[in-house]
């Protein structure tokens, strides 16, 4: 009973913004700038970090993974949803549907893990100077690397499997944009109890956890740079931090809220105003707050740009 249950929905039609059908041109052109920013973004930081040797140090290495995670994301989330925004063609398949949201969850849980690597690799690098680069030398650098993909691919493996082993009898309408779990669960036709306990385990392990001790090390490295003895310095290194923790309570808040309890009782569009936080503004933001502010970056750029008008010209 259970497999023809499952079998019944073979797709599943993604409402997207429907209830403003006036809006959907003027939404989709906004998306589709943002998601060629994010990924013109993203692919320089990956691209200079790569051709510029002198930047192969943990700080920017761990910055390559994280434009890759962003990218990624980008790309496991937008696509399906310019199409949804710009054709008549909502629906997704089943197997669609469970690839989209396994990749969402691998890239987003991957991201939670390794904000938190970054935040221990800038707590190291102002609060302990001195001994930094025995703190974090390359072999701490692939470990803290590894483990955030593992641990992404771990909880993709697990919420994606359990979720879709639940029987689906119908209706088959997902009210979002994309195939994220709190929506889809909410088409289950079982019990769902013991999933909801997981879910908010998994979430404060996962989200709550990195993000408390995100917050603890910027508490240390703002005690430090309060006895920095230049203003300047002082002032560049709060507007560094604020910008940080800008993007990390973005990211952490919005993805705390729509994973904690999965069928809290947020309105349709207020749950899709918080996906979006996490899914388009973070991986828009990141590279900028993170990377393309840095002089180090800047300069490697120019660098790369004044090889390239060189190699034109010659």
């Amino acid at each position: 009973m259970r497999k023809q249950n499952q079998s019944s929905v073979a797709e599943f039609i993604l409402l997207g913004f429907s209830n403003f059908p006036e809006l959907q041109e003027q939404i989709f052109g906004v998306f589709l700038v943002t998601y060629l920013v994010t990924l013109m973004g993203n692919a320089i930081i990956i691209a200079v970090i790569f051709l510029d040797h002198s930047l192969h140090i943990p700080m920017y290495l761990f910055l390559q993974n994280l434009s890759v995670v962003e990218e990624s994301f980008s790309a496991a989330v937008m696509p399906e949803m310019l199409v949804v925004l710009s054709t008549k063609k909502t629906t997704i398949s089943f197997v669609g549907c469970f690839a989209q949201m396994y990749f969402i969850l691998l890239f987003g849980g991957t991201e939670c893990f390794l904000l938190g690597a970054i935040a221990y690799d800038r707590f190291a690098a102002i609060c302990h100077p001195l001994t930094y680069p025995t703190i974090v030398n390359k072999s701490v650098l692939v470990k803290l690397v590894i483990f955030s993909w593992v641990s992404g691919i771990m909880v993709a493996t697990v919420q994606t499997t359990w979720v879709f082993s639940f029987p689906f009898c119908g209706p088959n309408e997902i009210n979002h944009f994309f195939c994220e779990t709190p929506p889809v669960l909410e088409l289950v036709c079982a019990d769902t109890f013991l999933f909801e306990i997981y879910a908010f385990t998994g979430t404060i392990l996962i989200v709550m956890v990195p993000f408390l001790l995100i917050l603890l090390s910027y508490v240390r490295i703002l005690f430090v740079i309060l006895k920095m003895p230049s203003t300047i310095g002082r002032q560049k290194a709060f507007s560094t931090c604020a910008s940080h923790l800008t993007s990390v309570t973005l990211f952490y808040g919005t993805a705390n809220m729509t994973y904690l309890q999965p069928k809290a009782s947020y309105s349709p569009e207020t749950k899709k105003l918080m996906s979006l936080a996490y899914t388009l503004l973070t991986p828009l933001l990141n590279p900028l707050i993170y990377s393309l502010r840095n002089n180090e970056m800047k300069r490697a750029l120019m660098k790369l740009w004044r090889r390239k008008v060189v190699l034109h010209t010659v």
